[in-house]
C-alpha cells in the first residue's frame, strides 16, 4: 500500500498546480529527483518550450524537480498508473522491471561516452526504448548520467591490486555489488546521504560516482584520490505514461517524440558544462586524479558479472551488438 500512499501525495501536489504558469491547453506533469538547474531538469524545460511551439500551444510541460513527487522507485509506479505524465529516471531502478535496461547498466559495456552516444542514439537504443511499452510506459529519449569512477581516502588506485580489500559504498543494486566484489574490493551498499561521514570515520574507504556528484556531495573533501576508470557510463531515460500518450493525437505524439529528441543535445551540452565546473573545483582542491590506468584487467574481471546478469538470448544479443558498434 505504500506506493498507493505515494500516489495520493503526488496527486494532491499535481492537483494544486493545475493552474499552471504555462499557457498551454494541456500541461504534462514531469518528475525529476534532481534539483532545479540540473542538466536533466533544464533539458525537460527546454523540451517543453519546443513542444509548445510545435503544437501551437496545445501541449506544454511543467517539471516537478527535487523529488517533489517522490524518489525514483515511487515515481516509476506513479507514471505507470498515469498519475505522473512524464518522468526522468536513471536506468538502474528499471533493471528489475525491464530486463533490456540491464545491458546499458553493465560495467564497461561502453568504451567511452562517445561510444554510449553512438549506441543509445541508434537502433539499439530505440529497441531498448521500445521495451518500455510492455510496462505501461513510452520511452522517449536517453539523457547522460556521466561516467562513474572510484574515489577513496587511502591511496591512488592504479591497478586492480590496489582495490583488494578496500571497502567501497555502492548503490543498493546487486549488479553494483557483484562488480566491486569481482574487482577484489568489498562492496558496501548504503544510502547516498551516509557516504560522507562513513568515509570520514573510516567505516568505508571510498565510493564511486561521476564528477558532479563527487563535487556537489563534498566527498572530494574526505576522499583525496579519484581514479578515472569509467566503469559505468549509464544513460538516464525520459519516459511518458502510456495512458497519457494514448490521449494524444498522432500529430501530437510525433511532436512529443521530436521535442524529446531535440532536447538530448541541449542536455548533453549542459552536462559537459556541469562536469567541467565540477572537475575544475575538485582539481583546485588538490585531489589526486589518476588518469593513466590500464582498464583491460578490470574489463576481463567482469566475465562472471556478465555471466550472472546476461542470461537470456535477447540480452546476449544486445551485449554483442553494443560491443560490435564502432
Amino acid at each position: 500500500m505504500n506506493h498507493l500512499k505515494g500516489i495520493g501525495v503526488a496527486a494532491a501536489l499535481l492537483l494544486s498546480s493545475a493552474m499552471s504558469v504555462s499557457a498551454a491547453q494541456m500541461v504534462l506533469r514531469s518528475s525529476d529527483t534532481h534539483p532545479d538547474g540540473y542538466p536533466t531538469v533544464e533539458a525537460v524545460k527546454y523540451m517543453g518550450k519546443i513542444l509548445e511551439e510545435k503544437t501551437n500551444g496545445r501541449l506544454g510541460i511543467e517539471v516537478f524537480h527535487s523529488a517533489q513527487l517522490g524518489q525514483e522507485k515511487d515515481t516509476i509506479e506513479q507514471t505507470q498508473f498515469g498519475v505522473i505524465d512524464m518522468n526522468r529516471i536513471s536506468l538502474g531502478p528499471f533493471n528489475n522491471i525491464i530486463e533490456e535496461t540491464k545491458v546499458p547498466s553493465l560495467p564497461y559495456i561502453f568504451r567511452s561516452v562517445e561510444h554510449m552516444h553512438k549506441v543509445m542514439d541508434g537502433p539499439i537504443g530505440q529497441d531498448i526504448l521500445d521495451a518500455f511499452r510492455a510496462h505501461q510506459l513510452v520511452g522517449l529519449a536517453f539523457y547522460d548520467g556521466g561516467s562513474r569512477s572510484f574515489y577513496n581516502s587511502k591511496k591512488p588506485i592504479t591497478s586492480m591490486d590496489d582495490l583488494k580489500g578496500m571497502k567501497f559504498r555502492v548503490m543498493q543494486s546487486d549488479l553494483f555489488v557483484e562488480m566491486v566484489n569481482a574487482l577484489g574490493g568489498n562492496a558496501t551498499p548504503m544510502p547516498y546521504g551516509e557516504v560522507y561521514s562513513s568515509i570520514q570515520t573510516g567505516v568505508i574507504d571510498g565510493a564511486e560516482n561521476n564528477w558532479p556528484s563527487f563535487e556537489s556531495s563534498g566527498h572530494y573533501e574526505v576522499a583525496g584520490h579519484y581514479t578515472l576508470d569509467q566503469h559505468l557510463i549509464v544513460p538516464e531515460v525520459l519516459v511518458m505514461a502510456e495512458s497519457t500518450w494514448n490521449k494524444l493525437s498522432k500529430e501530437d505524439q510525433a511532436a512529443v517524440v521530436a521535442a524529446a529528441k531535440a532536447s538530448v543535445p541541449y542536455m548533453r551540452e549542459k552536462w559537459v558544462e556541469r562536469e567541467a565546473r565540477s572537475e575544475k573545483k575538485v582539481r583546485a582542491a588538490g585531489v589526486n586524479i589518476v588518469t593513466d590506468i590500464d582498464k583491460t584487467p578490470f574489463i576481463e574481471a567482469m566475465a562472471p558479472v556478465y555471466a550472472k546478469f546476461v542470461t537470456t538470448p535477447k540480452l546476449k544479443d544486445l551485449v554483442a551488438r553494443i560491443q560490435a558498434t564502432k
